[in-house]
């Protein structure tokens, strides 16, 4: 039968919106499904994402080779993004890292040396004498080091970067159909998706739609993901703080455990018109299994206690932040069991999925895109792509 596309891509997220852009020179016939930011967050009651925000870290250090190299490969293409597109969304303020001496050569410092070797990333060492001088922001125990990555490294504004590849794709002859994805169906020659009400077709499908895959029917079987909840402070800097904040890098800082790191955006100017310093970390527990839930969160504060717990850390790691008003806001991360995002194809020789950030993919996203978009037109990644790290897992 007829197809109305060839290729369908449902999630119109950091890696769904890349991933459209990376076809698009590929192939023709294609259609990006999803719904836009809703206006009013806490009156909504459909699907949410985690990329409505104004920043995250980029950076190539990364305890990961994998990890590390996808960062490499999207960084690399930034500028040629905004240029094409015409829309900013990366500041090359650096990134730096800061933590106790490493304890072995498998400690995250050592091992994230080792890749920035093979990347030939540029990654300056300060003594902890010199880290306290060059960042006074940052009032860290005494015997930290410092890992500053000057370039190729900072943050990204997430939204405008996905206003950046939804545009270039619309340019490049995708079809940008705003409605939520309710179902996917193998229907055996093809594949049918149904969505704000109508029944769309296609040879083959890739679901990325980050921590909402595994909802409305999208995937023959659940991946094995686990959808937790994060809390991010956000401290309102005035001009008096501005003085002393507004030149800051990415920064973040390591604890006795890796799962104990801060990480610290610099101020950003917000919709609200005003500036915030950004924190978070990653050790919430709460996680979710049903849609309704995800969508609560979501239309919340995030959690009280994480948000005291965050301002008990930033006023010790930046005590010039005492006085600033302190709120915070919810998301998601989506962690696999490998450890590293899903892209592959599922029961069905059809349907592919490309999600699990593991909470650190915004900076990885239009690489993991390109590599969705390699996987419908191939059929498959190659082992250059890290295909193997990559093949999904199944609940």
């Amino acid at each position: 039968m007829a197809v109305d596309f060839r290729f369908i891509i449902i999630g119109r997220g950091m890696m769904g919106a890349a991933a459209a852009r990376h076809l698009a020179s590929m192939a023709d016939g294609i259609a990006l499904i999803g719904p836009r930011e809703p206006e009013q967050r806490k009156a909504h009651h459909g699907i949410f994402a985690s990329h409505y925000d104004e920043a995250r870290i980029t950076r190539t250090f990364d305890g990961n080779l994998t990890w590390g190299s996808f960062a490499a490969r999207a960084l690399d293409r930034y500028r040629e993004i905004e240029a094409r597109s015409g829309i900013s969304f990366y500041s090359e303020v650096g990134c730096l890292f800061a933590g106790p001496p490493p304890k072995d050569e498998q400690d995250y410092i050592n091992r994230a040396l080792t890749v920035s070797r093979t990347l030939g990333s540029d990654i300056e060492t300060l003594a902890p004498s010199d880290l306290r001088q060059r960042f006074s922001y940052l009032a860290v125990d005494p015997d930290f080091t410092g890992y500053f990555e000057r370039k190729r490294a900072g943050h990204i504004n997430p939204r405008a970067l996905v206003r950046a590849q939804a545009r270039l794709a619309e340019q490049g002859g995708v079809s940008l159909i705003e409605a939520t994805a309710t179902s996917v169906r193998d229907a055996g020659s093809h594949v049918e998706v149904m969505a704000g009400g109508r029944t769309y077709s296609a040879e083959r499908v890739l679901v990325a739609a980050g921590g909402f895959s595994n909802f409305n029917a999208l995937l023959p079987r659940p991946v094995d993901t686990r959808v937790m909840a994060r809390t991010v402070a956000f401290y309102e800097i005035s001009e008096n703080e501005m003085a002393i904040f507004g030149d800051m890098p990415s920064t973040i800082v390591l604890g006795d455990r890796e799962e104990d790191h801060i990480y610290i955006l610099p101020p950003v100017r917000y919709p609200d018109g005003k500036t915030y310093l950004k924190l978070g970390g990653d050790t919430e527990m709460l996680s979710f299994r049903e849609l309704e839930n995800v969508g609560a969160w979501f239309r919340s504060d995030g959690s009280v206690a994480e948000r005291e717990h965050l301002a008990s850390i930033a006023l010790t790691l930046m005590p010039a932040l005492a006085g600033c008003p302190v709120t915070s806001g919810p998301c998601v991360a989506n962690f696999t069991p490998t450890g590293y995002p899903y892209a592959g194809f599922t029961q069905s020789p059809r349907i592919a999925v490309l999600t699990g950030g593991n909470f650190v993919a915004a900076k990885s996203s239009d690489e993991l895109g390109r590599l969705g978009a390699v996987l419908l037109t191939e059929g498959a990644l190659r082992d250059s792509d890290f295909g193997g790290e990559l093949t999904p897992v199944f609940a």
